[in-house]
């Protein structure tokens, strides 16, 4: 046998060999439990998605796919322990957008990278944010707000739950495109919030709408606009600001599932397709849409990715250009 006769076998076997590793891999996996982190404290919006996922998942399988809750440095613990785990698909993440596409660009220096030490395996669901005042404001509409910031610069302030959060970017990217000047008021957490706003302290706030909408049900709240690209079905009787003269307005969060680099690829791809199915379930929809005020996305592997990059670039511009810092 020649030279090149030789290589031609290798490359065959090494392709055959390879070929055989990754279906073995998709059909033994998982045949122990799987840990699901979340990197952020029990009860949150991301931790009941992973819940409900998971729950699901381990129906499908007949393995515990288990949730570990490792909040910390707002979200970048969790993700940092997964980014260094073994690639073996046994360690997985579930996260909302902040310690993917925000830490990344928010911080001077975080333990991973976002594109090289994660595969996405699917966007599960979006959600976005309320603009609301309470009830008893004087402030009308998005116009009347927009007015009022431009005749007394600086004098309405809005809530947030931490520099560099969904809400407080919310704010900043309403300020540069509509020209206006806000306070900001970070908070520690939502009740805080809430109490300032319906107290009269707070001017307006941008507000998840899991709990915006029942606010605005039992009339303590008025909402005015939603800040994602479209409206949503929670509340679809609210515009989006873009549509209210704010273009290029879209603001919202993605929860997602990743894994580490490397991960076998068929790997990826039997869990992206149980979570497919699992998009269907009315069980599902009823607790993460139709309760949880997300939209339900369950995009692939590849969307996930591209939304990934698209927002590491959106967030690190608006972060730039308000000379936004977590100090």
């Amino acid at each position: 046998m020649n030279a090149i006769a030789k290589k031609i076998c290798l490359i065959f076997l090494f392709v055959l060999t390879n070929g055989f590793v990754g279906v073995s891999a998709q059909q033994d996996y998982p045949n122990r439990p799987v840990k699901v982190i979340v990197p952020y404290v029990a009860g949150g919006a991301a931790d009941i998605t992973a819940r409900v996922i998971s729950q699901k998942l381990s129906e499908a399988f007949g393995q515990s796919f288990l949730v570990e809750n490792r909040p910390g440095a707002n979200g970048g613990l969790g993700a940092e322990l997964v980014a260094k785990a073994a690639p073996d698909g046994y360690t997985l993440l579930i996260a909302a957008s902040g310690p993917i596409v925000i830490n990344p660009v928010l911080y001077r220096k975080v333990a991973y990278d976002p594109l090289t030490d994660f595969v996405p395996i699917s966007q599960i669901t979006s959600f976005q944010y309320a603009v609301v005042v309470r009830d008893a404001s004087p402030i009308q509409s998005i116009q009347d707000l927009m007015n009022r910031a431009r005749e007394n610069p600086g004098t309405l302030s809005y809530g947030s739950t931490g520099i560099g959060g969904g809400g407080h970017l919310a704010g900043a990217m309403l300020e540069k495109i509509g020209g206006v000047r806000l306070i900001h008021v970070p908070y520690k957490g939502g009740a805080a919030i809430w109490g300032d706003l319906l107290g009269g302290n707070l001017s307006f706030t941008f507000e998840a709408l899991v709990t915006a909408a029942p606010m605005m049900k039992s009339g303590k709240i008025r909402g005015f606009a939603v800040t994602g690209a479209q409206r949503s079905a929670t509340l679809p009787q609210l515009p989006t600001l873009a549509e209210l003269g704010y273009k290029g307005y879209s603001i919202g969060q993605f929860q997602g599932m990743l894994a580490p680099a490397k991960t076998d690829p068929a790997i990826i791809d039997k869990i992206y397709k149980e979570l497919q199915k699992i998009a269907k379930s009315p069980d599902v929809i009823k607790r993460l849409v139709n309760e949880g005020g997300n939209d339900m996305v369950m995009s692939s592997p590849v969307e996930f990715e591209s939304v990934i990059k698209a927002e590491l670039a959106v967030y690190g511009k608006l972060i730039k250009e308000n000379n936004i810092t977590p100090d």
